[in-house]
């Protein structure tokens, strides 16, 4: 999974606008249980809140059900905000080195220049380039607009995660290897499931459903430029450059 090019950032976001008409994003982020055997002498680091040993699958994808970024291995314990912030790809994103392309003006509108994003859920933090949904409470029309829209966005990574599983059925059941190679194991299948939907494409009965668990929620920060940037976004969904007709409907089911 080579890092994209400024080029291929940008190929990945055309095509999020033209599935999920969300501008300017470049992938979704979410994190999955993989369940795994005990391992000795391991304490209780790999034991996870929904009560079985696992590891950690952090996974970053394309609107096409691609991985373009793994972290396998993390403590079952961790949650997704924790597992984030220790990744390479967290370190790479805080650093400016993904060479995500320059800020961009969103469809229809001439300003401001907004920042390409990736969308998650509320288990990370809101920032410059990581969107997630406003909280539940007290939502305008607006918020919850943008909260759908997010959704829909976002939901392409837990395609591909089952996609995965039903695939590579061992990721149903704990996998009877040591906890080494089980993490290989699970590098393996992920490579192999970009293979093959790059060569023979998708049933996509296989995205509906999976057996791996999420990964626990905890509050995490909100960051000032994040707040602004993600307004904006909200704004842009209920303006007439960014509204699609059957939007309110869709959030009103």
């Amino acid at each position: 999974m080579s890092q994209p090019t400024t080029a291929e950032w940008m190929d990945i976001a055309d095509v999020f606008m033209q599935t999920c008409h969300f501008p300017n994003c470049v992938g979704a982020i979410d994190g999955k249980h993989i369940r795994v055997l005990k391992p000795i002498r391991s304490g209780s680091r790999f034991y996870n809140y929904k009560k079985y040993f696992s590891v950690v699958l952090l996974a970053v994808s394309d609107a096409n059900y691609c991985f373009r970024y793994i972290d396998v291995g993390a403590y079952g314990s961790s949650s997704d905000s924790a597992v984030f912030a220790h990744s390479l790809f967290s370190r790479l994103l805080s650093s400016n080195s993904l060479e995500l392309p320059a800020p961009q003006i969103l469809p229809g509108t001439s300003y401001p220049a907004m920042p390409y994003v990736f969308v998650a859920d509320e288990a990370f933090a809101l920032g410059g380039n990581m969107m997630r949904p406003f909280s539940s409470r007290g939502l305008t029309t607006e918020r919850r607009v943008f909260n759908y829209w997010l959704t829909r966005a976002r939901r392409v990574v837990e395609c591909a995660f089952g996609i995965l599983a039903n695939k590579w059925r061992f990721l149903h059941l704990p996998i009877p290897l040591k906890i080494d190679t089980a993490i290989k194991a699970v590098k393996a299948a992920c490579v192999l499931h970009n293979f093959v939907w790059q060569r023979d494409g998708f049933n996509f009965e296989d995205t509906l459903s999976h057996t791996l668990g999420p990964t626990q929620f905890t509050v995490v920060r909100v960051t000032a430029h994040g707040a602004r940037v993600r307004d904006h976004f909200a704004r842009y969904f209920m303006s007439p450059e960014g509204e699609l007709p059957w939007q309110m409907e869709a959030i009103e089911m």
